[in-house]
């Protein structure tokens, strides 16, 4: 009976060394912008204590939880009947005390309120690490998957707000990618929940104008009747969907229908600052006032931001916002904060179909040293610690094998040097370095290999 072929879970993926290529090109680019705005790096574990983790995402978040067993005789102490007769949810809560992290953010305020002491406020961290999700697999969802968090605790200011806009732009022309910077804010939605009468209906109101791209307007409407408004609000709520034109004027029709509100009227003021003064910096992507954004979480309290890729069809690959409270879950309140997260998996999606990764991201090393023997493989050894001295990635060949094969792993590789070295280059002390990809063949000191492979 042949062997099983071994697997990985459902809603994982092994990365190739390409991808690995791709992907830290991704977190890399999105670190070193994080670094230029003075943001520091912070790991967590990937388990949290369940208690840190249960209630803090919702009935459906709580749900999708990775849950670990305790760890020995985790029955220790329960009758067969109680095993038998307790519910799988009060059995998860005997059984585990840890479970796999669902974000970054709830570890984060944990750390927060941890550290509290050590902290020199406005602390502004950024994270890149996996989280976990037992979600049902599908296209481009999965199981485990990375975020890149970057937030501002301790500060009240609208800089903050700013700066995460100028992150965000400065990212995505380093990537070469053109995007839509879609702002709004939260206060204005809870102005609109006001304003028809209905503030105990935010959370309704929100998740379906949330859907309006998605399903369109009559289906919103359906949605808010059948989540308990009367076509009377709905009908006072449609003014709101009919607002356009440029930033200003989206602007100053919100100000005019909310402009008895005073949530509302916050949340527009708040909204112009960012607005106004994005208006006197270099952005180079669009940034557009967009009324429908609401953002799932209802942790958000203030300004809030989704980015749109404008040449290929996907979700929203950057989102985040403001929120007052966070460390309040953990009995820290008044602590505000604002954060982003970049999509990773979606802009490695988005950077793959525009092909605008670097030429050369398969390329591991820059030069090869082919293998002609013995003798000419302990002087390619002292060789290469020289052209690895320079900064050059440099291979040596490991088996004394036909040319061909070994040009071929040099082709398959990407890359784009090979050093030939006989017996005549040995004497001359002298490289016949080949450019893989014009053909050209030149004999040369290795000062000049250097030079040439660094041009």
């Amino acid at each position: 009976m042949a062997a099983q072929k071994p697997g990985i879970p459902k809603g994982t993926r092994d990365f190739s060394p390409l991808e690995m290529a791709k992907r830290n090109y991704i977190f890399n680019t999105i670190r070193s912008v994080y670094a230029l705005y003075g943001f520091k790096q912070i790991e967590t574990p990937a388990m949290e204590n369940l208690s840190t983790l249960m209630g803090k995402y919702g009935e459906e978040g709580d749900k999708l939880l990775f849950k670990i067993l305790n760890s020995g005789d985790f029955l220790h102490g329960m009758t067969p009947d109680e095993v038998s007769n307790t519910s799988t949810l009060k059995l998860a809560a005997k059984f585990c005390e840890k479970g796999l992290r669902y974000d970054l953010t709830v570890p984060f305020a944990r750390y927060v309120v941890q550290h509290r002491e050590e902290l020199n406020l406005p602390f502004k961290r950024y994270q890149i690490q996996p989280v976990w999700r037992a979600d049902r697999p599908q296209r481009g969802r999965y199981r485990e998957f990375y975020q890149c968090d970057a937030d501002v605790v301790g500060s009240d200011s609208l800089l903050n707000e700013v700066e995460l806009m100028q992150i965000i732009d400065n990212v995505f022309q380093k990537f070469g990618i053109r995007v839509c910077i879609k702002l709004n804010n939260r206060k204005i939605l809870s102005g609109m929940a006001e304003y028809i009468g209905r503030p105990d209906k935010l959370t309704d109101i929100t998740v379906a104008i949330d859907k309006l791209d998605k399903i369109g307007l009559d289906n919103v409407k359906t949605e808010l009747a059948e989540n308990g408004l009367s076509q009377d609000e709905i009908t006072r709520l449609e003014p709101v969907f009919a607002i356009n034109g440029d930033n200003d004027s989206k602007l100053a029709a919100i100000k005019n229908l909310l402009k008895d509100n005073e949530t509302g009227l916050k949340g527009v003021e708040e909204l112009e600052f960012v607005l106004n003064t994005l208006h006197t910096l270099p952005i180079a992507n669009a940034v557009d006032f967009d009324l429908t954004l609401a953002r799932g979480l209802n942790y958000y309290t203030g300004c809030i931001f989704e980015v749109k890729a404008l040449d290929v069809q996907i979700g929203s690959i950057t989102g985040g916002g403001r929120y007052d409270n966070l460390t309040g879950i953990f009995g820290m309140p008044g602590l505000s904060g604002v954060g982003i997260s970049f999509g990773a998996d979606r802009i490695f999606d988005v950077l793959n179909q525009l092909e605008l990764y670097p030429k050369d991201i398969a390329s591991s090393a820059q030069l090869l040293f082919i293998n002609f023997g013995p003798t000419e493989l302990t002087h390619c050894i002292r060789l290469a610690a020289l052209t690895r001295q320079a900064g050059i990635r440099t291979e040596v060949y490991p088996d004394s094998v036909k040319m061909k094969k070994q040009m071929s792993y040099a082709s398959n590789s990407n890359i784009p040097f090979v050093a030939l070295v006989g017996e005549d280059e040995i004497k001359n002390n002298t490289i016949s370095l080949k450019n893989m990809e014009t053909g050209e063949q030149k004999s040369v000191t290795v000062e000049e290999a250097i030079s040439i492979i660094n041009a």
